[in-house]
């Protein structure tokens, strides 16, 4: 199956279109630009359009992105196959035979049973269709889980790679904070393109404000394992930690679909981030006086294309919001090309970025390694821009937020798809308040007016060396579910949030253990 009929595919089962899930009323039955790039021009989405016609990047990796489409189509599938399912459920005659109806129906279109409890008690009051709704939603996560896990166990070759390649461009730790907004969730897997590896590390943050006190506490463990293990590499090694922020805008709709937590101010959203990563720099320079083993790196998405923009370092290490490669005249300016051409446009971007002259001038030049990892993910993000343009022609759909349900905890770092959570990494509801009004916003515009719940999935991973630690990490979603359901009382009380408490030992794929479920 090639991309495009993989997420043909995937247009069959999409049934709900727009930004609601409701569940409704049911009645029975282009020619190549020359390759010198001005990393500063815009192009339209009509341009994109317009420009790739049938062409397909030399440069993209069509094999992965046919394997991508299939993931979107049975992850994203799942979720749809919500609505329509309880849709029918709701059709059905509340009499004898309703549980075995309502199930024969739940197992045909979603693959799986629901609880009976619920079914059985129909005949009361009434099917309680925002329980099921919430109960599906969990389901579909929980075998969206499994299905990446089981992906995760077959790319040894490709994380072994990417672990070396990191290495190889002098980095020993790589620490990726975007913003928390839905249209990042596949931000390594789908706009990246890099796998998960031992050296990276995951955490989003809305408006991409990560705690730097927290940040500097991963930077001292792991710093102090290369001290006393050696491992990824030795103290003298000469390698780095790199710090990575990643903000997002909307090409299309710049002054509404960009990133909620900064009002969809872009230039707010980028002198945001750079605060944060000089300030996390200045934090390790002045408590450790080891500053120069540390690199920031700002990388933006247009998350109405999945196009980056990275902000590359000067020689100092120092990051400017008007020195950047714009991946999407990349993309245009090499669409024509063969694979050799196109590649030495892009290095040809990433040095003339770091010539520049005017208000991005820096000083100097990154080091070698450095510039190795911004070519690399220009190139890599290159297939995504081409899995947008074939699937999507050029521009999602759902430029704004589509997710499914809301993410509190440590996260489900297996699962990897564009709008599917809206993710608030806390471990008390006091420290992550902002992030969970935001959430909680946004799905009352996506959810809540269509009369449905708000499923709230806390999940957070323990480590099963340190006695105790699956106990008190239980006892901590615990709390933190109490605390949600304190502050949100309204709306639990109209039966329209929901929790989901779950744990997972701290290993990449680990199995998922279910603390607390809807029923």
């Amino acid at each position: 199956m090639n991309s495009r009929q993989a997420q043909q595919a995937l247009r069959v089962t999409r049934q709900i279109q727009g930004k609601g899930h409701a569940l409704h009323k049911v009645t029975h039955p282009a020619t190549p630009v020359a390759a010198v790039v001005d990393t500063g021009t815009r192009l339209t989405p009509v341009a994109n359009a317009a420009a790739v016609g049938s062409h397909r990047h030399p440069l993209a990796n069509q094999h992965a992105n046919a394997r991508l489409a299939h993931c979107e189509e049975s992850v994203k599938g799942r979720f749809e196959a919500i609505p329509p399912a309880l849709q029918a459920i709701a059709g059905l005659h509340l009499g004898a035979g309703f549980s075995t109806q309502a199930q024969a129906i739940a197992e045909t279109q979603l693959g799986y049973r629901l609880p009976e409890r619920i079914l059985n008690d129909a005949w009361v009051s009434g099917v309680d269709m925002k329980a099921l709704y919430a109960y599906c939603t969990f389901q579909a996560l929980k075998l969206a889980t499994e299905q990446f896990a089981n992906d995760l166990r077959q790319q040894v070759e490709a994380v072994q790679d990417t672990r070396n390649f990191f290495l190889d461009c002098g980095f020993h730790a790589v620490d990726i904070s975007p913003c928390a907004d839905g249209r990042l969730k596949g931000l390594m897997r789908y706009i990246l393109r890099l796998p998960l590896t031992s050296l990276t590390r995951r955490k989003a943050y809305a408006g991409a404000l990560f705690d730097v006190e927290t940040d500097v506490r991963h930077w001292v463990t792991t710093e102090l394992r290369r001290f006393r293990e050696g491992v990824p590499t030795t103290v003298d090694a000469g390698t780095r930690y790199l710090k990575i922020a990643v903000y997002h805008t909307s090409s299309s709709s710049p002054c509404h679909e960009g990133c909620a937590a900064h009002g969809s101010n872009d230039h707010q959203a980028v002198a945001a981030a750079l605060d944060r990563l000089n300030q996390f720099r200045q934090a390790i320079e002045n408590s450790f006086c080891c500053g120069a083993s540390t690199d920031i790196l700002l990388i933006g998405v247009d998350t109405d294309t999945d196009a980056i923009r990275v902000h590359i370092p000067d020689g100092e290490g120092a990051l400017s919001p008007q020195r950047f490669v714009d991946n999407k005249v990349l993309y245009h300016a090499t669409l024509g090309l063969s694979a050799d051409q196109a590649g030495l446009v892009v290095h040809k971007a990433v040095e003339t970025a770091i010539n520049q002259h005017g208000w991005g001038t820096g000083q100097g030049a990154p080091h070698d390694g450095m510039r190795r990892l911004v070519t690399n993910l220009l190139i890599n993000n290159l297939s995504q821009m081409d899995y947008v343009m074939d699937l999507h022609n050029g521009q999602y759909a759902d430029i704004g937020h589509a997710e499914r349900y809301i993410n509190v905890g440590d996260g489900f770092e297996e699962v990897q798809i564009r709008n599917v959570a809206y993710y608030a990494h806390l471990h008390t509801l006091e420290e992550g308040v902002a992030d969970m009004d935001v959430g909680i916003k946004i799905f009352k515009g996506l959810n809540v007016t269509h009369g449905l719940p708000v499923p709230i999935a806390i999940h957070y991973r323990y480590d099963a060396r340190v006695p105790g630690s699956r106990e008190r990490t239980v006892a901590k979603a615990q709390r933190v579910a109490a605390a949600i359901r304190n502050r949100y009382a309204a709306l639990v009380e109209q039966g329209l949030l929901y929790c989901h408490l779950s744990v997972q030992d701290a290993p990449t794929g680990s199995p998922v253990e279910v603390v607390e479920d809807v029923a």
